[in-house]
């Protein structure tokens, strides 16, 4: 008898995560005897890797300021999602990062006593913490991906699994050495842009960061710059928008790759940072936000010391983080430079952030999260 699966993701992280899961569970003892069908919310990826699509939520990802003029359209899918569920049977729902959404797709699942698991948890430990009773409600499993939240979340009562974290599945951490930097010189530095995924992300982020650029590059002609994008259509959108005197080359989808070859990246906060940290790359976090809401909202409601979750785990300012920056991005040029001007400084956060990624998993990531839904699957 076929298995169905249900599976949300709403931005191109999760995407992936949701895509190599999808390619996981299909290669598991279980579903060699058992059919499984996946379908939910997503893009192309997932499409490609067999789910039937009922929305691509991925292409249309907004920040949270931008989000609120999507409200109705949220409305509408959560609706049609409700319907799906009412007419067709879903044996298990993943939903995959993104709360706001995914908490009410869980909610609609529990109603049809559909189980949830949810795939990276929440990050109710940074802000809102109460909401907690929220997940307990709609969450049968947890499945989180940094390893202090085992802890925070069993305490709590959640059944919670550590899976480690999928963005490290494919690299070998423990073949990546520490950067070098005795012999560095910032004239001839490699610097990393990573603006981010979204596009109200690359909007904000790209323009101050090629600013940025091009002050050093002012005061260090033979720097280099290279810009990653998660896709060729933001690849396009940071082409359009690039200042033709900036000595910049382009990538598409290959964070890993570029930071390996960088001295140092200037990356929007997000996942990312974890990517860049597995490859040794010392970073510059930033990230901005609506003032109105930040003063009215975000800053009332964040409880973490830091927001970059590179600090998050050293447990200190390990990168810089300017989250979030209004006024002036000449504090950001200034801490930039000062990095690039203190080789010492760049060497010992590149051997910091080695060690701390080898704490966030064996890059199995994909297949524990995909065991983890075969046995709930088994067990219904």
């Amino acid at each position: 008898m076929t298995k169905r699966i249900f599976i949300s993701a709403c931005e191109p992280s999760a995407e992936l995560h949701c895509t190599n899961l999808i390619n996981a569970v299909r290669q598991t003892t279980y579903a060699a005897d058992t059919p499984i069908e996946f379908v939910g919310l997503g893009g192309e990826k997932m499409a490609s890797a067999g789910c039937t699509i009922l929305d691509n939520t991925v292409n249309k990802a907004a920040m949270i300021q931008k989000a609120f003029s999507q409200i109705g359209r949220y409305i509408k899918l959560l609706k049609r999602v409700k319907s799906y569920f009412k007419s067709t049977s879903v044996d298990l729902v993943i939903v995959c990062d993104s709360p706001a959404f995914n908490f009410h797709i869980a909610k609609l699942a529990k109603k049809r006593n559909i189980p949830v698991l949810f795939y990276v948890a929440p990050q109710l430990w940074a802000w809102a913490p109460w909401r907690i009773h929220k997940l307990k409600k709609c969450c049968t499993k947890l499945a989180p991906i940094l390893p202090f939240e085992q802890q925070w979340f069993t305490t709590r009562g959640i059944d919670t699994t550590y899976v480690g974290n999928p963005l490290l599945d494919e690299i070998e951490i423990d073949s990546i050495p520490a950067k070098n930097y005795t012999d560095f010189d910032p004239q001839n530095a490699g610097i990393a842009l990573l603006p981010g995924s979204r596009d109200a992300e690359i909007s904000s982020l790209w323009p101050a960061m090629q600013t940025i650029a091009l002050r050093l590059q002012n005061k260090f002609p033979s720097i280099k710059f290279t810009a990653s994008a998660v896709s060729e259509e933001k690849l396009e959108k940071l082409k359009q928008h690039a200042n033709p005197s900036l000595n910049c080359t382009y990538a598409i989808d290959d964070t890993v790759t570029v930071t390996k070859k960088s001295d140092l990246a200037i990356v929007a906060s997000g996942s990312a940072t974890l990517q860049v940290a597995a490859t040794t790359c010392p970073m510059i976090v930033m990230y901005q936000a609506s003032p109105v809401l930040w003063h009215l909202l975000g800053k009332w409601l964040i409880t973490s010391k830091y927001l970059s979750l590179v600090n998050i785990l050293a447990g200190y300012e390990l990168v810089p983080e300017f989250m979030p920056y209004f006024k002036s991005i000449d504090p950001i040029y200034e801490k930039t430079l000062e990095l690039l001007t203190n080789p010492q400084k760049l060497q010992k956060t590149s051997t910091k952030l080695r060690d701390i990624t080898k704490t966030l998993g064996d890059g199995n990531t994909s297949k524990k999260v995909a065991n983890i839904a075969c046995n709930m699957l088994s067990n219904k």
